[in-house]
């Protein structure tokens, strides 16, 4: 193709903002995912309790593979042509390849650990390739040069990873191996002779991207109301766990008000109006890990309260129910900051109230920790409608 094809691939003024539906149907996908993350949690947080610290590393490092992948797809598609047939193909084979990632995040470190590590390989490598030799290397080829030496250096420890029998080795080469495709991601792919270039940096869609990371959090919200209607549906509908399925229900909602409350509402127009596009977004794609992960963690926490609201608590089942709100919280406070410039005193004091929560949590039953939970999420939500009520909606002043 031309250096005129390839600047037809680019995104033009004319292309509508919002999201595809191939792109939608692509985020159906991650949403079985989160799903089959989430199972894998409860099941290390309910069973032997010496192994969750293992298990929680484990479904961390299968969650930010799948991660990695929606981002670069998301990117993408805000900065090319999201209806070019060779765009759409990318998606379509992502959307095949994630399914299957997911299919797999059950057994991910055992029998189909190969499968897993093979499909994500195959997909980051494949669709550099597919860009480049469909479009003749338009409309940047040495953005792919830049990505396929990152995936280069990671590739050969995924592999490993998923074929080698002794599972012990497994987690110490994976972990390796995310350290280096999200150390690409942070810094642009820095490559020998070609230095370091994120991708969009000429062009991306405001209002795309910024809706695209809406739309993935609202994933993860509706995740973890499918595990509070499923832990409260198969209950036995006792008066403790409907108040559990109500507190998980209103710090759901709760949740929600936190995230879009003026940062996640104007995510576009911070994007518009920053000096370094691509700087920021990448900086947004991690605040949005921290806050996803935290919300799944979350509704692992919700499980654990509706199911067995009054019984012993053990100590790693914090890390669920007090550990996912304070990690989604921190996110949030990242994301304000790239908003704004600034992290409003609702966010620190709602970290700081859990973490003073733990060491009374420790001798409280899971419900007891749940309801102080939604307390703090709730004055989060009292100290930012008090901040802003009848002051006019603040403008974003992103800081880079």
């Amino acid at each position: 193709m031309t250096e005129e094809g390839g600047r037809r691939l680019l995104r033009s003024a004319a292309t509508p903002q919002r999201a595809t539906f191939l792109e939608l149907l692509l985020d159906l996908v991650f949403v079985f995912a989160l799903t089959r993350i989430s199972a894998r949690l409860i099941a290390d947080f309910t069973g032997d309790q010496r192994g969750v610290p293992a298990g929680v590393g484990q479904s961390l490092l299968l969650f930010l593979a799948l991660w990695a992948l929606w981002s670069l797809t998301v990117w993408s598609t805000s900065w090319l042509e999201p209806e070019a047939p060779v765009v759409q193909t990318v998606v379509v084979l992502t959307t095949i390849g994630a399914m299957v990632m997911a299919v797999a995040v059950p057994d991910g470190f055992g029998e189909r650990a190969p499968l897993f590590a093979v499909t994500f390989v195959v997909l980051q490598i494949g669709r550099v390739v597919y860009f480049h030799l469909a479009e003749h290397g338009q409309p940047d080829p040495r953005q792919s040069v830049r990505i396929l030496f990152w995936l280069g250096l990671s590739a050969p420890l995924w592999v490993t990873g998923g074929l080698v029998e002794e599972g012990t080795v497994r987690g110490p080469l994976w972990t390796v191996a995310v350290l280096v495709d999200y150390t690409g991601l942070l810094l642009g792919w820095p490559t020998p002779r070609l230095g370091a270039q994120r991708l969009g940096v000429r062009r991306i869609a405001a209002e795309h991207l910024a809706e695209r990371y809406q739309q993935f959090l609202l994933i993860a919200l509706g995740e973890a109301i499918f595990v509070i209607g499923l832990a409260f549906s198969g209950s036995r509908f006792h008066a403790e766990q409907t108040v559990g399925f109500a507190l998980a229900l209103a710090s759901t909602l709760l949740l929600w008000r936190i995230y879009f409350h003026l940062a996640g509402r104007v995510l576009g127009a911070a994007i518009s109006r920053s000096r370094n596009t691509s700087r920021l977004t990448t900086d947004l794609a991690f605040a949005h890990l921290a806050m996803i992960a935290g919300i799944v963690l979350t509704g692992v926490g919700f499980e654990l309260f509706i199911t067995e609201p009054l019984d012993d608590l053990p100590a790693t089942w914090l890390v669920a129910i007090l550990g996912g709100p304070a990690l989604f919280l921190a996110g949030r406070s990242v994301l304000e900051f790239q908003v704004f410039g600034r992290i409003s005193r609702s966010r620190a004091g709602g970290l700081l109230a859990l973490g003073l929560l733990t060491p009374a949590a420790l001798h409280l039953p899971p419900l007891a920790v749940g309801a102080a939970v939604t307390v703090v999420l709730l004055g989060v939500v009292g100290l930012d409608a008090r901040r802003s009520f009848g002051r006019p909606v603040e403008e974003p002043a992103p800081p880079v």
